[in-house]
């Protein structure tokens, strides 16, 4: 099975989507009546220019009068908060680059600002998702985490700010908490910290009324990431990435169902080594958020694949008639006795193998998937050393990712990673069809008298 790639159960994206959790219609945060802004008594001069900027109805011209306020009075006593509204006036624009500013410049002044935080979270996670230097990913999401971890502590402290009311330090909490932990797992997953991914997810989940998870949105995405980090994990916890994927799949729209339930099944599938008994662990995963305590007991685990190979051996009279993926299945988890006995059967002789995946190639080597979980990896295991001198005309070199039909000789293999070496190799060139022979009408001349 490949690594799934998570659909996105998000409905809404950017400043559109985060803007209406963190900020009230207007974008505001501090009111001002009668010389006062919030209970900090300023000026009149300065109050005045800072009721003008308040006043604005647009939200750019807001965000401009704000600034220009701030310039004028770079020491005001309510630099916080007016910082903190053209962050909010900024949203409303929906320009990113006026968003980050604005956050960068309230964070520096309050570096616990949650929705500073959830901004420069959310705007750098999508900025690393569309890298492809994998060290500048990292680094992009590590500084994404670290921003979500310090939101994600303020999230978890029982007294609100300085300046923000309890009941709306209570309602951000609300809302940056998935944001936060997303994300965090997002970077433990891109350091295949699948435990810690785990960790912040559950707890992400947990603290959270259970109706919000059955929810298209941030919560349903997560139950899925969940199944993922369980599905990749080392090794793969196939037990609760059925359960997760399940429950994810229960609620997510028709559009994305069918993708999710591959998941779920295929991972069913591994552990119990069946479908049987899938249908009831739906429908409890559709009925609970989280797997009850006793759910390995109730479902049986598949034998082990060494266990697998004892029966295939005692129950095979001849070894040398088993199918070639059973050969490679003994190659790979029997004991080295009964792995040398089935290799004894191959060895030296020669085999045409179809529908081989090229992984690698060279004009003297060539790598190749065979089994289907080496092609569901795109890893190979088996490596072809081509025929010097090779055949005139030589064929061309295949390029990966080319399905070709390959011959050669068994000559040896190693077990861990499963890798079987053939000599002699030789893509196998299917003989071209005949075109179709043009058939001809002769028309008789006539002559006229």
């Amino acid at each position: 099975m490949k690594k799934v790639a998570l659909p996105s159960l998000l409905a809404a994206a950017g400043a559109a989507f985060l803007s209406p959790l963190l900020y009230a219609q207007d974008g505001s945060q501090t009111p001002a009546a009668n010389g006062q802004s919030g209970q900090i008594t300023l000026p009149p001069d300065e109050y005045n220019v800072y009721q003008a900027a308040e006043s604005q109805q647009a939200p750019a011209a807001k965000a401009q009068a704000l600034k220009d306020y701030l310039q004028k009075y770079p020491n005001s006593p309510v630099k916080a908060a007016v910082l903190t509204d053209i962050l909010g006036a900024a949203t409303q624009t929906g320009d990113k680059a006026q968003i980050l500013d604005a956050s960068n410049n309230l964070l520096a002044v309050d570096p616990n600002n949650l929705r500073a935080l959830a901004f420069e979270v959310y705007y750098g996670r999508t900025d690393a998702d569309k890298m492809t230097d994998p060290a500048a990913k990292q680094a992009a999401l590590d500084k994404v985490a670290a921003y979500a971890q310090t939101g994600l502590t303020v999230d978890q402290g029982s007294t609100a700010p300085k300046g923000m009311a309890d009941a709306e330090f209570q309602t951000l909490k609300t809302r940056t908490m998935p944001v936060f932990s997303s994300a965090i797992a997002d970077d433990d997953m891109a350091k295949k910290d699948n435990a810690g991914a785990i960790t912040v997810l559950k707890a992400e989940l947990a603290a959270v009324p259970e109706d919000q998870t059955k929810q298209v949105g941030p919560m349903l995405q997560d139950e899925y990431t969940l199944a993922n980090a369980y599905y990749t994990s080392t090794p793969p916890d196939y037990l609760n990435c059925a359960w997760y994927a399940s429950r994810t799949a229960a609620f997510a729209p028709a559009t994305q169902k069918d993708g999710i339930q591959k998941l779920a099944t295929y991972c069913y599938g591994k552990y119990h080594g069946s479908q049987d008994g899938f249908d009831k662990l739906q429908a409890q995963a559709q009925s609970a958020l989280n797997p009850p305590a006793d759910l390995a007991t109730t479902i049986t685990p598949a034998p082990k694949p060494e266990d697998m190979v004892k029966n295939l051996i005692a129950t095979t009279p001849d070894l040398a008639t088993l199918a070639l993926s059973d050969k490679e299945f003994v190659l790979q988890y029997g004991a080295q006795a009964d792995a040398d006995k089935v290799f004894d059967t191959i060895k030296g002789k020669s085999v045409e193998i179809p529908g081989a995946v090229v992984v690698a190639a060279t004009p003297d080597q060539v790598q190749v998937s065979v089994s289907d979980d080496a092609k569901q990896s795109k890893t190979a295991d088996f490596t072809f050393t081509m025929k010097t001198p090779p055949p005139s005309p030589a064929p061309p070199t295949p390029a990966v990712g080319d399905v070709i039909n390959i011959s050669g000789t068994y000559a040896s293999y190693t077990q861990s990673p499963l890798m079987i070496t053939m000599t002699d190799g030789a893509v196998v060139v299917p003989p071209k069809k005949e075109a179709p022979k043009k058939t001809t009408t002769t028309r008789r001349r006539t002559t006229g008298h």
